[in-house]
Parts: C-alpha cells; sequence; structure tokens
C-alpha cells in the first residue's frame, strides 16, 4: 500500500503547493514512484506546476524525475451506491488507480473546506498543514484570548483532523501523523515571532501535531512555477548562479523538510 502524504489547510496563500511539488519531486528524485492528485478542482495550482513542468522537460529535452499526476475520474451519477457521494467515488477510484504501483500518494487540498478535503484527510497517513507565521493563520488551528494570547479551544481546521483522526481509528488504521509547517518566518527574532512559537508548542502538545520549519519567504519560488521547477532542478539544467547563496539556503530548507516529516523508510540523498 502507497503511503499517503496530504498537504492541506482551509486557508489560501499558505503555500501548500509550493510544498506539495517540492516534496513530490524531491522524493520523484530519490527514486520513489510518486502518485500526485490536485483536489482544487477549480484552481489546480498543484497541477497546473506539474503541467509546466513536463511542457518544460519536453521543451528543452530534459528528463527530469517527475511525480505521475492523475485528475480525479469522471463518475456517472447511476453509477453510485445508494447513499454514496459522488466525490467520494471518484477520490477513491483515483487512490486505487495509484496506490498498487506507487510508494508515496501526494495528495494537495484546496485552500477551503469541501467533501474533497474532508475524505482526503481521512485517508492521510502523514499530514502536512503550512501555516504563515502570524496569528491570522494561527486561528485556523485554535481561538486566542487576544489579551493573554492564551489558547481558548481548537478552531474549525483542527475539528476536521480531529474528525479525521476519529474516522480512521473507526476503521483500524493506524494514526495520522500530523506536521504543521511554519512559513515564512521573519529573519528577525522579533517579538511576534517568539509569541506564535510559544502558542505553537502549547497546541501541538494539546492537540497532537508536530511542528517543522517551512519555507522563507524568497522570490525564486514564484519564479519557478512558470518553467514547472524546483529548487532540485536548478544545477541539473544549468541555471546560471544556480548555486548562490540564497539558492543553496533554500535547497537545504527543502531538505530539512524532508527530515522534518519522517517519511518511512526514507534515504535523502540529495
Amino acid at each position: 500500500m502507497a503511503h499517503i502524504i496530504v498537504v492541506g489547510n482551509e486557508k489560501g496563500g499558505a503555500g501548500k503547493s509550493t510544498v506539495s511539488m517540492h516534496v513530490a519531486t524531491a522524493l520523484s528524485r530519490m527514486g520513489y514512484r510518486v502518485g500526485a492528485l490536485d483536489l482544487d478542482l477549480r484552481q489546480k495550482t498543484f497541477a497546473r506546476y506539474l503541467e509546466n513542468r513536463l511542457s518544460f522537460c519536453v521543451r528543452e529535452g530534459h528528463g527530469l524525475p517527475t511525480p505521475d499526476y492523475r485528475d480525479l475520474p469522471s463518475v456517472n451519477a447511476d453509477e453510485l451506491e445508494d447513499g454514496e457521494n459522488l466525490y467520494d467515488r471518484r477520490l477513491s477510484l483515483a487512490v486505487a488507480g495509484l496506490e498498487d504501483t506507487c510508494d508515496f500518494i501526494l495528495i494537495d487540498c484546496p485552500g477551503s473546506h469541501t467533501r474533497l478535503s474532508q475524505v482526503a484527510h481521512s485517508l492521510a497517513d502523514t499530514l502536512v498543514t503550512p501555516l504563515n507565521d502570524s496569528f491570522i493563520d494561527f486561528d485556523l488551528l485554535a481561538r486566542v484570548d487576544p489579551d493573554t494570547n492564551k489558547i481558548i479551544g481548537p478552531s474549525v481546521y483542527s475539528e476536521m483532523v480531529w474528525n479525521a483522526r476519529q474516522l480512521r481509528a473507526q476503521a483500524g488504521l493506524k494514526p495520522i501523523d500530523w506536521v504543521v509547517l511554519r512559513n515564512r518566518v521573519g529573519a528577525q527574532n522579533m517579538h511576534n515571532k517568539k509569541k506564535i512559537g510559544s502558542a505553537m508548542e502549547d497546541l501541538s502538545k494539546r492537540i497532537g501535531f508536530r511542528v517543522a520549519p517551512g519555507f522563507s519567504e524568497r522570490v525564486i519560488f514564484r519564479e519557478l512555477f512558470p518553467r514547472g521547477l524546483t529548487l532540485l532542478d536548478l544545477k541539473d539544467i544549468g541555471v546560471k548562479n544556480a548555486l548562490n547563496i540564497s539558492n543553496v539556503a533554500a535547497r537545504q530548507e527543502v531538505r530539512d523538510l524532508l527530515k522534518e516529516i519522517k517519511l518511512p523508510n526514507i534515504e535523502i540523498n540529495f
């Protein structure tokens, strides 16, 4: 059975597709068979990223390691069992089409609450939740007292993850390994950064996730999208100044991310 990695939260602009692309292609580079699904059926940023990559490889004659992306298959309503949800069937068929041939399946979820996202979370062996390092994004996980910064209780997304964990437990599946990434952490050791870090650590113990460093704010991430490239590809394609200090630091962030996610039986070799 393939190990399923779900990248999700319920807020846009947190870096889900960038994380999805770098994790999926890093695993492909390490020789693993990786399947990819994008559940944002409207924007499809992850799917577009992979489409751009394939176009670049054809246009430039490169053979870059690339995940096996699949669209969700179409299903006619008359094919459904009584009470069966259309989106449940489409996602189930997509996963079934990949799990026998892949070591990992990476599912990128939309930045909103949808039926597909809800079901995908219940399938997750590893759940990766990127958050911008601010209390605006932290509100997705927990409600905070504005005067004391103490945590009042879990918020909407944490409750959805809790429900997904309950469904897995009822089905006799192993627990979700939940990793929250702190993206766009400021370089300076500001007071607000400390408060968020403290709140993250407190909440992680209460609702059961691990905190890991994500990606810094770098222009290079936005520049790579049109060609479908990742930071790990720059040296291979001969990009000028590919190994400048900023890019070397960014490559190390990708390596650190793979280490912190702690996927089973992988050896990081890039």
